[in-house]
């Protein structure tokens, strides 16, 4: 009997997570899809759908500590433990300086970019750990590296992003799953516009580099943070 394989992918109703939902299906995994957007959801749904596997479309504020409860509760019933998780879920407030922007502007950021990961992270992973094996890919950005002018609460949230994912990758070892972050740099989103730069790759290529990482890569990388800047 071929076995069941599952991936759980935050901010699957668009752009790099749509992508990466589509290309970990085309390898013959079942996906669950989180997103805010119920339409986008469903329509990642469908197209996972179509590539010939199963998809469990949940409607999920990664930033809710009882939203992704409920969403780690239905997918692990759903179609079981996965074997990979991509937090690709990801907002950008831009415009003002650090001293005029709101905290709750910040606050969303943060939450959404930061907070969420440890969310789904820490729901899935006592399963993750009992099943001895998986990998936790965290889509950070190039900006994990570089001070962000008039966006500080994105750089912010992705340079806490790898200190989470290096931080969780030591609390895993030994334990047979693996925590790494992907950096890109400009890639062809809704993110992107009015960042003042042109996209040098599409949401597909970062989304190979992803699935290569979630299934493929030497348990060697775990800790790893990969750089993508397009061809």
């Amino acid at each position: 009997m071929t076995e069941h394989r599952v991936a759980v992918v935050t901010g699957a109703g668009r752009g790099i997570g749509r992508a990466t939902a589509l290309a970990l299906a085309r390898r013959g995994l079942s996906v669950a899809l989180l997103a805010r957007t119920q339409e986008h959801v469903d329509v990642t749904a469908l197209l996972v759908q179509n590539a010939g596997t199963r998809a469990l479309a949940l409607t999920c504020d990664v930033a809710s500590p009882s939203e992704v409860g409920s969403a780690a509760v239905a997918g692990l019933e759903g179609l079981g433990v996965p074997e990979g998780i991509v937090n690709a879920a990801g907002i950008v407030r831009r415009g003002p300086r650090v001293e005029e922007t709101d905290p709750r502007d910040w606050d969303d950021v943060i939450s959404v970019n930061l907070r969420g990961p440890y969310l789904v992270a820490r729901a899935f992973l006592p399963a993750m750990r009992a099943a001895r094996r998986g990998r936790i890919i965290h889509v950070a950005s190039i900006s994990s590296t570089i001070g962000c002018p008039n966006n500080a609460s994105y750089a912010a949230a992705k340079w806490g992003l790898l200190g989470l994912s290096k931080s969780l990758a030591e609390e895993l070892r030994g334990s047979g799953i693996a925590s790494i972050a992907v950096m890109p740099g400009s890639v062809d989103t809704e993110m992107l516009k009015g960042s003042g730069f042109e996209p040098q790759m599409t949401p597909d290529e970062v989304a190979s580099t992803i699935t290569y990482l979630a299934l493929d890569a030497p348990a060697a990388m775990n800790g790893a943070a990969v750089e993508v800047f397009g061809p």
